[in-house]
């Protein structure tokens, strides 16, 4: 079963905020971000999760995706990695295992520089965010929605979307959607800074990374674990730059090994 809800939030410096999660299962709690192609993109995922590995899912949504409410100052990575920590206290959760993807894999990194008290571990999937010397975050703005699947799957024909034959309220959203990325990310998808950032990460982190990825490639991957104190690597063969739509199995199996060695963190 499914609950959703709105949490009202006081973020330092960015004001009063709301942000509606859904919750899924009870045990363990998980905190799942998801990356620019909204909370559709983690929904079937996070079912998974909570019914396989007995745990509680928790999904928000980034203010200004699908329609929600974005207070004008909260317009960057960083206030949004503000607002999921006062979320975590709001909720009044410990030992949270936090996973993001793409953008919120971004997130979840500047969330491990702030308050991690309630935190056991972070997990980095396909995260964009730092800068890497010869392999750039691919610009998703200039592309077609046909030709982001090219570069985000291993097997795009399965995932590929004809834009032009939804319904224009559909189109209008995942514009919307596109712009509210735009606003929180750049154009760029990185953070000159953050690199250099991670070394004051002391939580278990965890980067995962599909083989099939072309939006971030794998040497990207590899140098976001390498700025982190600790962080181990792990990549996933036949699949791109969301394994949680492609092989959500075996990424299943992935968070319940780094949460099971980390139960004590």
């Amino acid at each position: 079963m499914t609950e959703t809800s709105t949490h009202s939030l006081l973020v330092d410096p960015v004001g009063p905020v709301d942000v509606t999660l859904t919750e899924r299962g009870s045990g363990r709690p998980y905190l799942l971000l998801h990356g620019g192609g909204g909370p559709l993109t983690v929904a079937a995922f996070a079912d998974l999760l909570a019914e396989t590995q007995g745990v509680r899912v928790i999904t928000p949504v980034h203010p200004g995706f699908n329609g929600t409410p974005r207070p004008d100052r909260l317009a960057t990575i960083g206030a949004l990695a503000a607002t999921y920590v006062a979320l975590l206290a709001d909720l009044d959760l410990d030992g949270v295992v936090v996973v993001g993807n793409s953008i919120g894999g971004w997130i979840a990194a500047e969330m491990a520089l702030l308050d991690t008290s309630r935190v056991s571990g972070f997990v980095l999937v396909d995260a964009v965010g730092i800068e890497v010397a010869g392999h750039p975050v691919v610009d998703f703005f200039s592309l077609t929605m046909s030709e982001v699947a090219d570069v985000s799957y291993h097997d795009p024909d399965k995932f590929r979307i004809d834009v032009s034959a939804l319904p224009p309220a559909a189109q209008a959203a995942m514009a919307a959607n596109r712009a509210t990325l735009a606003t929180y990310g750049g154009t760029a998808m990185t953070d000159p800074t953050l690199a250099g950032r991670l070394g004051a990460v002391t939580v278990p982190t965890l980067v995962v990374w599909g083989e099939a990825d072309r939006i971030a490639d794998s040497v990207f991957g590899q140098a976001l674990a390498d700025a982190i104190p600790g962080a181990t690597f792990t990549l996933m063969a036949e699949t791109g730059h969301l394994p949680q739509l492609e092989t959500p199995e075996r990424l299943v199996r992935v968070l319940s090994d780094f949460a099971t060695n980390h139960s004590g963190a």
